[in-house]
């Protein structure tokens, strides 16, 4: 039996009670293992639709070293760039080029720092925060600030960009705090997060449990819903918070996990659904519903 790693950090789970986003006697077991964890308890508030891991966090090692892209995990290749971060990085690109150009930008979990690539043209300046030894290394000699602290950052910048980074911290609530030091004051400061949506319509509203089984990650600490990550924010301080719903995968992927409960619909014949129109119609829907995949927070301080 894998051992479950318990965290050193505080209960997540306590945090959550503390800002009344769950509640003690709401919650239940929702699953009893992860896709990469058989023995790792998943909780859900069915009130709020909140769902997390409590006490476990993977370690700081596990990402230094990428220890993680080395397992073997079925359905999933973490070792290559994939066609879904290429689109990502373009979407946010030209979606969030307002919060960029001439500014001062920092991406937390920049990864290989293909965002930030994109955005050094047209930014004041650049930096980043990753702690993948190897890609911190890779980025620095590219030319591009790239740091393992949230510390190591000087203060005054206009943007942080969190995309996918959030939802793996043990203490999120601690590095929001620190986010809002380092940005400029009075509203000029902004944060942009994408975290994954806890009522994603695979795993809420279809309940698919090949999908279940294959999404929850003992390293996604937590998905969120709009309330919850909107009381993130105001308690480290931030205002003028808009929440807003992004579909990530599209219908044909979505058939795919309805039709042969498997991924990837959207690199394979379903593919040939692929229409700007019916994607963007299926989004809309979706949102309609508040069954995104993912949920984006701009806020300001």
């Amino acid at each position: 039996m894998k051992c479950v790693k318990k965290s050193n950090k505080n209960s997540l789970k306590s945090l959550l009670v503390s800002l009344d986003i769950i509640r003690e006697k709401n919650l239940e077991i929702f699953s009893y293992q992860t896709r990469d964890n058989k023995n790792l308890r998943v909780y859900k508030d069915v009130k709020s639709n909140v769902i997390f891991i409590d006490k476990f966090y993977v370690g700081e090692q596990e990402y230094k070293k990428a220890l993680y892209k080395k397992k073997k995990v079925p359905l999933l290749d973490t070792t290559k760039r994939t066609l879904e971060q290429y689109f990502d990085e373009k979407r946010r690109f030209e979606r969030y080029i307002p919060f960029i150009a001439n500014k001062k930008i920092c991406d937390f979990g920049c990864g290989a720092g293909g965002f930030l690539k994109q955005s050094l043209k047209y930014a004041e300046h650049v930096q980043g925060i990753e702690i993948e030894e190897e890609l911190n290394v890779a980025l620095n000699k590219s030319g591009i600030e790239c740091y393992n602290d949230i510390n190591q950052i000087k203060e005054n910048l206009d943007t942080f960009f969190l995309f996918h980074s959030f939802e793996h911290l043990p203490n999120p609530l601690d590095i929001l705090k620190n986010i809002y030091k380092k940005l400029k004051k009075n509203k000029k400061g902004k944060i942009i997060i994408e975290v994954p949506h806890s009522r994603d319509f695979l795993l809420d509203y279809m309940a698919i449990e090949s999908f279940k089984n294959f999404t929850l990650w003992s390293q996604h600490l937590i998905l969120h819903t709009r309330s919850s990550l909107k009381i993130f924010l105001k308690e480290a301080g931030f205002k003028n918070i808009i929440i807003e719903g992004v579909q990530r995968y599209s219908i044909d992927n979505h058939l795919n996990w309805m039709i042969n409960n498997k991924p990837a619909g959207h690199k394979e014949l379903l593919s040939i659904l692929k229409d700007k129109d019916i994607e963007q119609a299926y989004s809309n829907a979706l949102s309609r519903i508040d069954a995104n995949d993912t949920l984006v927070a701009i806020a300001t301080t």
